[in-house]
């Protein structure tokens, strides 16, 4: 449906120019071929692709299909695309993903390294205050726990990374300052074994975000002598 109503406004804006009849300009102008069904819709909207890149979903996978990039790997995709399309490197993974799902190609959460689940939660305090209690170790260990995560880069204060307990999973925590006195921290769980995990990681990121907020509300209400 949206492909024959571009169809049609394509031969509208082509009449008065052309001085063409709409049957005329029709003939001139061929109707893009029809798509396959999409396995899953991607995670980014149609609307945001086309405003970061000017294409939407439906031409760009036009333009994989037409490449065959079914039968090519994540990586040269994604390099074609920054090679040929002229997209930057984050559109290219973001299309390339998108393709892979709707080609059943990646399943839902799935990366590259495995499978990944993103929680996100707004507090009400300034960003190196959320910082502290990420990266300062006694404070993390306050409201998730000692040796939980372990400490491998750092980027103050917009993100660090972190090897996750005893498995070979990461995090990676970034943080988004919002005016003065409210900041977002986004947490990305990765490599994790298999989808069966997603969920269950998705409740602990949140039971535990939910208990630093509980923490910063009370040190908060403490006069700076009780800190």
């Amino acid at each position: 449906m949206t492909t024959n109503k571009a169809h049609k406004h394509a031969v509208r804006v082509r009449m008065p120019k052309t001085g063409e009849s709409y049957t005329s300009a029709r003939s001139q102008l061929q109707a893009p071929a029809s798509l396959p069904p999409r396995e899953a819709e991607p995670e980014v909207s149609d609307e945001a692709v086309r405003r970061g890149t000017g294409r939407g979903w439906d031409d760009w996978f036009r333009i994989l299909d037409e490449r065959g990039s079914a039968d090519f790997s994540h990586r040269d995709t994604a390099a074609w695309l920054t090679a040929t399309q002229e997209v930057s490197g984050w559109w290219a993974q973001s299309i390339t993903v998108g393709y892979e799902r709707a080609r059943g190609l990646r399943k839902p959460h799935q990366t590259a390294q495995g499978f990944e689940v993103s929680v996100s939660k707004t507090y009400p305090v300034a960003v190196d205050v959320l910082w502290s209690a990420i990266t300062d170790e006694r404070a993390r260990s306050a409201w998730l726990g000692p040796d939980v995560l372990r400490e491998r880069t750092t980027n103050a204060p917009r993100n660090a990374r972190f090897d996750f307990g005893a498995d070979s999973s990461r995090v990676l925590a970034s943080l988004e300052p919002r005016g003065e006195t409210k900041s977002t921290l986004f947490i990305a769980h990765s490599r994790l074994a298999g989808p069966d995990g997603v969920e269950a990681m998705r409740a602990y990121w949140r039971e535990r975000l939910s208990e630093l907020s509980q923490r910063l509300e009370k040190s908060s209400q403490r006069s700076p002598a009780e800190r």
